[in-house]
């Protein structure tokens, strides 16, 4: 007489309860997410502001949070997409006011149209974001030290340039100039909506947003990403293409750091040479609270739009609260540290589950 003695992994699959196949729950689902920490977060101080300060729950208050997040959030978006591929871009803040002293100094020196300028000044921000990504990969030094090294050439070209054209540290006034307004109605204009202004990068940061999510989650080229955060030795080896993806991680930080640019420079008409400085560290906090990891392959771009939104909402909720601004500063440090444990901590409750 012959005894069959099943595997438990065969009588789990006979009753139906196969182990290598297991239906995650909603909690452990929302938990795996990298954004739900900062989103906690937000509705927090939504919460404590709206409580605090009557006039923040205004809608033009409101118009004016979002717009504030708007203008961190894109750039913040590019940085978190370079931070969830493994790098960080110290030189972000002062690409934004390259590109418009770019624009501005070009077209004016020159007696062109604006929308020249434009174009030069964008064909000189993927530059910059491309070299950058070039030298990290040809050297293999720490991009931390690459785009610090770009941060000081950039910024003393700024203020070297504009001094010499100029004889002053802020360029030429824009305002009358061939494509001003067309340029304005692109990059700084306001829409009316249900009676309220909203600045037009509010709208360009929601797409940029939706951009990179599909991007991340949907096309091969988000998988790259991640994979050459991850492990880029790894990713390499299954024909990951590493060193374009990085490359182009960079150029997108040049692309947003134009676009923010040109938004300065048609909402003031002229730029301080200065400007930019400090920025970068503002980026890479909104993406950090935003769920992105410090160590790479791990993030996402809602993330960063929720950051950049705890920014906004924080900057002017102390503003309509009557506090004292100085507090700020404070806020930005316990922040950036309170977000790192967070996700830390949701990040290995969810590989538990």
């Amino acid at each position: 007489m012959s005894t069959s003695v099943s595997s438990p992994s065969a009588s789990a699959a006979l009753q139906g309860k196969d182990d290598r196949v297991k239906t995650r729950s909603v909690t452990s689902r929302l938990l795996s997410r990298p954004e739900i920490g900062s989103l906690i977060g937000a509705v927090a101080v939504f919460v404590l502001f709206c409580v605090v300060a009557p006039t923040f729950r205004t809608a033009p208050s409101l118009a004016t949070v979002a717009y504030s997040a708007s203008t961190i959030g894109i750039m913040a978006v590019a940085v978190a997409l370079l931070m969830i591929g493994g790098e960080f871009d110290l030189s972000a803040g002062v690409v934004v006011t390259t590109s418009a002293l770019a624009a501005s100094t070009f077209a004016f020196q020159l007696r062109l149209n604006l929308w020249v300028g434009i174009v030069v000044a964008l064909l000189l921000a993927l530059a910059v974001g491309a070299f950058n990504g070039w030298l990290l990969m040809r050297t293999g030094l720490p991009s931390f030290l690459i785009t610090l090294g770009t941060f000081f050439m950039l910024q003393g070209l700024n203020l070297g340039v504009t001094k010499l054209l100029t004889g002053g540290v802020s360029s030429d006034s824009v305002a009358d100039m061939d494509g001003f307004s067309a340029a304005q109605a692109v990059f700084a204009s306001t829409v009316q909506v249900g009676g309220v202004g909203v600045k037009i990068t509010v709208f360009w940061w929601i797409l940029f947003v939706a951009i990179a999510t599909w991007t991340l989650l949907r096309t091969r080229v988000g998988n790259w990403i991640f994979a050459a955060g991850g492990d880029a030795a790894a990713a390499r080896a299954v024909g990951v293409p590493v060193r374009r993806t990085k490359i182009g991680l960079f150029m997108a930080v040049g692309f947003c750091g134009w676009f923010v640019g040109m938004h300065q420079l048609f909402s003031f008409d002229s730029i301080q040479s200065g400007g930019g400085v400090g920025q970068e560290f503002i980026y890479i906090i909104a993406a950090v609270v935003g769920g992105c990891l410090l160590t790479g392959g791990y993030g996402s771009a809602i993330g960063s739009a929720i950051g950049a939104l705890i920014f906004g909402m924080t900057s002017l909720g102390i503003v309509y609260a009557g506090w004292d601004a100085n507090w700020f500063k404070l806020f930005l440090g316990v922040m950036l540290l309170l977000a790192t444990i967070v996700n830390l901590v949701v990040k290995n409750q969810a590989s538990k589950r």
